[in-house]
């Protein structure tokens, strides 16, 4: 009577293969895409934001600059918010997630960073302006 055994080799190469088609299964591929989609904010022309500020007395100007820039010359209604102080917590000055957000800086670098920030943290309506530097409306000097 002949007996069946397999080799070494053989046994190797098809748990190889099993581990190998069984890890295939579970990479995602495109379904995994949406579940990674960063959050994002919206960029607006200067002239955008200002007719958002003139029509809509809700919206918060948030003024990402340090507090000596801040005190040289902001947009009126702006508040400061160090845009470095930015992270996981909610900010007290923001409490509402769905309210609109006006975000700017100096040149625009500061405020985009902010912006994404913001979004990440779960805030809908948020828009970066750019820099106050070029800035055509009223400055407001401290």
């Amino acid at each position: 009577m002949k007996h069946s055994v397999l080799s070494p080799r053989p046994a190797l190469l098809f748990t190889l293969l099993l581990a190998a088609a069984l890890l295939a299964g579970c990479a995602g591929g495109e379904a995994g895409k949406g579940s990674a989609m960063k959050k994002s904010y919206k960029q607006i022309s200067q002239a955008e934001a200002a007719k958002m500020m003139a029509r809509d007395g809700g919206c918060v100007i948030l003024d990402v600059r340090t507090r000596e820039e801040y005190d040289a010359g902001h947009i009126p209604g702006a508040v400061l918010l160090l845009g470095e102080t930015i992270g996981r917590d909610k900010p007290a000055l923001l409490p509402d997630t769905g309210q609109i957000i006006l975000v700017y800086c100096r040149s625009g670098n500061r405020s985009k960073q902010a912006a994404q920030k913001l979004a990440d943290m779960g805030y809908r309506n948020v828009y970066e302006f750019g820099g106050i530097n070029t800035w055509k409306g009223e400055i407001v000097r401290e």
